[in-house]
């Protein structure tokens, strides 16, 4: 397993190449700046994205099982990140792939260093499971979290620490996790937010005032009222 990629005849090191050739021509300030977006700068973006989220929509009008459910959808992202993080040790340790500049020369390694096994991509595991579990709970905030992740895969092959394939690898990982345990993640952690949100002390972080005042508005329904609609209200007013 350990050979999985050490010809270079085969599409993943020659899309190595052809990515990693990029940095010899790019500027010296380009190559730094991919550097820290690659290694920290991403994931660091991703983590105030998901904080971004959840500042949206805990502010929003809703019931206290709706505002849980979409807090619980967020708390459940970085959760998933660590979990498929975890998955990946196994999966190093069974492929023992070595760094692609340990085995093709001629490579711009942008980060030093890097001694552990390189399949699967721990940065693109990381961020594509918080991608992916954002999507879940907020398609708009979930298509950005993606484009950061797919953008974290190029940069570590640009960067010269990883193959295509060991991103490919980490897109799929996390995706699977982040997916296949969304519905058991869900589960659980939905009644946490909601003791956490009818206590005291925390249920800011569930629901805010004005999301609290919005929801109590929306529950509340005098029993035998009727419900008038809009198009009833708008053949009134034309009357």
């Amino acid at each position: 397993m350990a050979g999985l990629a050490a010809s270079g005849s085969n599409p993943d090191v020659d899309l190595l190449y052809d990515i990693n050739g990029l940095a010899k021509d790019a500027p010296h300030w380009l190559d730094r700046t991919v550097e820290f977006v690659g290694e920290y700068g991403l994931l660091l973006a991703m983590v105030l994205l998901v904080v971004w989220c959840w500042w949206t929509v805990r502010r929003r009008p809703a019931s206290a099982e709706e505002a849980a459910s979409a807090v619980a959808a967020l708390v459940w992202a970085p959760l998933a990140a660590g979990l498929a993080v975890l998955v990946n040790v196994p999966i190093r340790g069974f492929v023992e792939r070595p760094r692609p500049f340990l085995d093709h020369q001629g490579l711009e390694v942008l980060v030093s260093g890097k001694t552990d096994y390189s399949f699967v991509s721990d940065h693109a595991t990381i961020t594509m499971a918080m991608g992916v579990a954002l999507f879940v709970a907020n398609r708009r905030f979930g298509l950005v979290g993606i484009g950061l992740g797919l953008l974290e895969g190029f940069c570590r092959v640009y960067m010269g620490v990883h193959y295509p394939t060991d991103v490919v690898g980490g897109f799929a990982l996390g995706t699977a996790v982040a997916l296949l345990l969304s519905p058991v993640a869900s589960m659980l952690l939905t009644p946490v937010m909601k003791a956490v949100e009818g206590s005291g002390w925390a249920g800011w972080a569930v629901r805010g005032r004005s999301a609290r005042a919005g929801g109590r508005d929306a529950d509340t329904v005098v029993p035998g009222a009727r419900v008038e609609s809009a198009s009833a209200e708008e053949r009134d007013l034309a009357a």
